[in-house]
Parts: structure tokens; sequence; C-alpha cells
């Protein structure tokens, strides 16, 4: 019997054993499981407040500057018909032909700024944005000498004279603006490298504000007509501009990157235009599709009704997207700083959270937008028909802003990557090869007229942004922190020969 109890025992036990080890073993595994999933969703959790944070004053920045120019043409509106056609006119011919190059060309510092911080090369940034402010005011040059003859050009693409000469006088008295909005572009990029975007923002909105004090008095008190509001950008620009100096000379946030002015930053010119190029060609590409479907919709017919239609959805289409251009900011900032400190996957989860984070917002404007519809024409203009209009295009534009901000948030990623190359053959296919002429075809040959345009337009879209997300899902992230690594050192001016 004691021989069978012990065998019994010894039977039994190994059993029991397996059994605690296996509970054990899954016990463990389970909690390494709830440990990771927690870490992921605080990672997640932290990220997207980043991302906010550099988002939403962002957001305030774009709509802000975007404002000035919208609203010196409001106070022009008020002088006649002829002076508002000659200042919108202008204004446009000045989005083409100039502001859309320094944007772009400004737009490298989100590689070389961004990547040059997160690697914690902090005296580098002051050096990227001296080299790029020489380059963009150099650019700015011969712009502005485009900018004196706008009239004979307008008039050469046979556009009315009585308006091209308004539209002159208006581009002659905005040269000053290019100077001022060239250095704007380096300093935010400066700033929003590393992440300071509140004073940024303060800046804005005391230009916006002081701005419509200007354009009053110049306007109507000192009663210098359109070419007033023409010099109240000017000083606003340039007000943007010192208050922003102000802030980098005296503020302690800036005492790393900004060590005083350096002749060390016109070296490596070279490098800085085999960013700058691909960025002005990528960014131009895209704003130069838009203005062409304004002139596209002057050859409809009734091209009143068509052009005014286009324009307000053009304005809308322009005000709704400084919400994803934010988002792209961001991102832009994200991607670059954690690159450049070799974080990859810090990188890689940046880009999947503000995906989440533009499609979510594009739904909510969309439904908005097409909840406003009937009514938003109303802010434009009075005429049956435009309304109408207006209210059919809605459902378009929100489909667009959609699509458009996934494209815009991609964008970003690809500013903070580095890869302006492969944007602007992006874009030069999208927007060219299948945007142009999608847009011909449906307006020309399937009379859709103004719709068809935009569906174009939308065409174009789709096909950039779907591209940019194949070029995104292919990305090696450990490698692209190992370039940003070689482009941060290859460029990297040891501190102490900074004089």
């Amino acid at each position: 019997m004691e021989i069978r109890k012990d065998q019994k025992t010894s039977l039994s036990t190994p059993l029991i054993q397996v059994s605690e080890e296996h509970g054990s073993g899954c016990s463990h595994e389970n909690r390494e499981k709830g440990n990771r999933w927690r870490r992921r969703r605080r990672d997640i959790s932290e990220e997207v407040k980043r991302q906010l944070w550099l988002a939403g004053p962002l957001i305030s920045i774009n709509l802000l500057l975007f404002s000035l120019q919208i609203i010196s043409v409001m106070f022009v509106g008020h002088l006649g018909q002829l002076a508002l056609s000659g200042a919108s006119m202008a204004t446009s011919f000045a989005s083409v032909t100039g502001f859309s190059f320094l944007v772009g060309m400004g737009s490298a510092l989100d590689t070389l700024c961004g990547q040059s911080y997160g690697a914690k090369q902090y005296h580098m940034l002051g050096i990227h944005m001296q080299r790029a402010m020489f380059v963009l005011l150099l650019v700015s040059i011969p712009l502005a000498v485009i900018w004196a003859y706008t009239g004979p050009i307008l008039i050469l693409l046979r556009q009315d004279p009585e308006i091209s000469e308004a539209a002159g006088l208006y581009a002659r008295s905005m040269i000053p603006i290019l100077f001022a909005y060239a250095l704007v572009q380096c300093l935010v990029r400066f700033l929003q490298a590393q992440n300071i975007v509140f004073p940024m923002m303060l800046c804005s909105g005391v230009t916006t504000l002081l701005h419509f004090f200007l354009c009053w008095v110049l306007i109507f008190i000192a009663d210098m007509g359109f070419t007033g509001a023409a010099l109240a950008n000017s000083i606003s620009y340039w007000m943007n501009v010192l208050l922003l100096v102000l802030f980098i000379k005296f503020s302690a946030s800036c005492k790393k990157t900004w060590t005083g002015f350096s002749k060390e930053s016109l070296q490596n010119i070279p490098t800085f235009l085999r960013l700058a190029i691909p960025s002005a060609v990528m960014v131009c590409f895209e704003m130069w599709s838009f203005e062409m479907m304004v002139i596209l919709s002057g050859l409809l017919p009734n091209p009143k009704l068509e052009t005014s239609v286009l324009s307000i959805s053009l304005n809308t289409a322009s005000a709704v997207w400084m919400i994803p251009s934010g988002l792209g900011g961001a991102v832009s900032t994200r991607v670059s700083n954690e690159l450049g400190a070799g974080h990859s996957q810090a990188a890689h989860l940046a880009v999947h959270v503000v995906l989440l984070m533009a499609i979510s917002e594009g739904i909510v404007v969309g439904l908005a937008m097409i909840l406003v519809r009937n009514i938003w024409g109303y802010a434009y203009s009075n005429e049956v028909d435009v309304i109408k209009y207006v209210a059919d295009m809605m459902p378009i534009l929100a489909m667009s802003n959609l699509i458009d901000g996934v494209q815009a948030v991609l964008s970003g990623t690809v500013r903070g990557c580095g890869w302006q190359k492969i944007g602007a053959y992006v874009n030069l296919g999208s927007y060219y090869l299948v945007g142009i002429p999608s847009a011909l075809l449906f307006s020309f040959v399937l009379n859709i007229h103004g719709k068809g345009l935009w569906l174009g337009i939308t065409c174009a879209i789709i096909v950039q942004s779907i591209s940019l997300l194949i070029v995104t899902a292919r990305t090696n992230w450990e490698e692209e922190a190992n370039k940003a690594k070689d482009r941060v050192y290859d460029n990297m001016i040891p501190v102490e020969l900074v004089s």
C-alpha cells in the first residue's frame, strides 16, 4: 500500500507541476501583451497630443497670414468694380509668380532644420536659416522684376487692358512684400522645427489686427485708394518679420539655435538648392493647377457665372485647406525631428497618427460643408444663380477636401523625410498628366462645365494621394533615419568654427 501511495504521488506530482508551469507561462504572456498594448496606447496618446499642440497654432498662423490678402481685397472691393478686379487679378498673379516659389523653396528648411534639431545640432538651425534667407532674397529680385511688368504681361496674355493696367499698378505697389515674405518663410520654419509655435501665432495675430487698422487708414483716411491696400500689406508683412526677429534675438528658447550671423552660412548653398528647387517645383505644380482652373472657367459658356463660382470654390477650399495644411506642418516637424534623433519607429507612428487625424478632420469638415451648402453662397453673392451653383459645388468640395487632407499630411511627411524630388515627380504626373486632361474632358467634352473642372482636380488629388501612400507604405524607416543622420552630419559645421 505504501508503494502504491508513493507511486500515486510520483505519478500525479509531475502532472500538477506541468499544469502550474503552463498556467504561469500563459499568465506571463498575457501580462506582456497587456503591457505592450498599454505602452502602445500611451505612445499613440502622447503622439496625438504632440501633433495637436503643433497643429493648432500652425492652423491659426496659416489662416491669419492667408487673411492678410483677403482683408486687403475686401477693403478694395468698396472702391469699385475696377479696383476690385485689378487687385484680385494682381493677387492671383502674385501667388502664381512669386509666393508659390518662396513657399516651396522655404519648405526645404522643414527637412534641414527639423532633422538638425532632432540630432541636437542646434547651432546648425541658425546656419540653415541664414543660408535660406540669402538664397530666397536673391530669388526675390527677378520675381520683383516680373511683378514690375505685371500689366504688360497680362495684356500679352489677352486680359482686359483696363483691368491689366490696374493689376499692374497694384502688383508694383506689392513688390516690398516679396522680400518680407521670403524672410517670413525662413523665420517660421526655423521656429517650427523647434516646436516653438505659440509665439508665432501671437505675432501673426498682432499683425492681422494691425492690418485692419492700416487698411482703413491708408485706403480711406489717407485716400490712397487700392495702392494703400498694397502698402498696408507691405507694412504688415514687415511688421511680422520684425516681431519674429525680436523674439528670436531676445528669447531664451532660441539661445542654442541662434548664435548670430555667420559667414559659414554662405557655404554648401548647392546642398540647400538640391532640396529647395524640387520643393519649389513640388509646390508650384500644385498651386498653378488650381489657378489654371479659374482661367479655364473663363472659356466656358456663361463665363461670368462659371468664373465667379470657381473663384468662390477656390477661396472656400483654400480656407478649409488651412486645417490639413497645419496637420501637414505638424507631421513634417515630428517626422524630421524623430528621424534626426534616430527614432525611426517614432517617425513611423507619427505618420500613422496624422493620417487618422486627417481622415477624421476631413469627414467632420466635409459634413459641415454639406450641411451649409444652401446658405454658403450668400456670404459671397445675392444672385440666385450663383447661390444655387455654389450649393451644387459644395458636396464636390467636401469630397475633394477629404482626399486633399490625406495628400496634405503625406506631403508633410515628404518634407520631413527629404523626399521633395519624389514629390515633384508625383505632382507633375498627378496634376498635368491626369488632373488637367481630366478637367478638360469633363468640362468641354462631357459638358459638365465648372463642376467638371473641379472633378478633374479631384482626380489629380486622388492619384497624388495614392502615389504618396504607396511611397510611404514602402518606406524602410530605419534606412530613412540613417539617411537623415548622414544628411545632418554631411552639412554640419563644428560649433567652434561658427563665426
